[in-house]
């Protein structure tokens, strides 16, 4: 006996209901065909070099390191180094961008939305050096989590009356000049033009490998 077209009709409304009304998220699909790859030159930092791949098109473009040098992969984090190693993309931050992995947000103690209308305009008003200019990340910051054991200090604090967050990134400068020099606190800086790329191509998730073609520190 064939069913009533009514009772067809039926299903149809639940199977679009229950497939509307699934909480399952998918990770936004990366514009990248395969690891950013960052090349730190300790003889000549001016040398030193990211490769954004993008399908068969690969962009690069010169970064700057720690001021101290690098650390071995999988040893530790410490100020004014920069750790070698693969990581991956687990915030995105700009003046109209915010992206984090949940499980920060939960960590910080604020709501998406406080973080996503203050963070990074606090973290960027904030002058690090003392030279009394501010902006020092630019006009963003991608941080990057280990995909080793090593552990990093993601820390949300109050720093100079302002909270911030604390991580290793990848982040622009309110000098260009540093950019291609031994000068930060550990994070890897690009020039304006290609933290734009970054910025508009990179997802949560995305790899980044950063090696050096010298001796690493233990």
């Amino acid at each position: 006996m064939r069913p009533p077209a009514s009772l067809f009709l039926l299903g149809f409304a639940l199977l679009l209901t229950g497939c509307g009304g699934s909480k399952t998220t998918t990770k936004p699909a990366s514009a990248l065909s395969g690891p950013i790859r960052i090349a730190l030159d300790l003889t000549d930092p001016a040398r030193s070099r990211a490769v954004l791949p993008l399908g068969k098109e690969a962009k690069a473009f010169q970064v700057g390191y720690g001021r101290y040098g690098v650390t071995c992969p999988g040893s530790r984090f410490e100020e004014g180094y920069t750790p070698l190693g693969r990581f991956r993309v687990n915030a995105i931050l700009s003046k109209d961008q915010f992206v984090m992995d949940p499980k920060l947000i939960a960590l910080s103690g604020k709501s998406q939305a406080e973080l996503k209308t203050s963070l990074f305009q606090s973290m960027n008003a904030i002058d690090f050096s003392g030279d009394g200019e501010v902006g020092e990340y630019g006009i963003g910051y991608i941080s990057l989590a280990p995909m080793d054991s090593v552990k990093q200090p993601f820390t949300f604090n109050t720093y100079d009356g302002k909270f911030r967050w604390y991580s290793f990134a990848i982040h622009g400068s309110n000098n260009d000049k540093r950019i291609g020099q031994k000068v930060t606190g550990g994070c890897v800086n690009v020039a304006e033009p290609a933290l734009k790329t970054l910025l508009s191509n990179v997802k949560l998730g995305d790899e980044v490998v950063i090696t050096a073609n010298g001796p690493c520190t233990p």
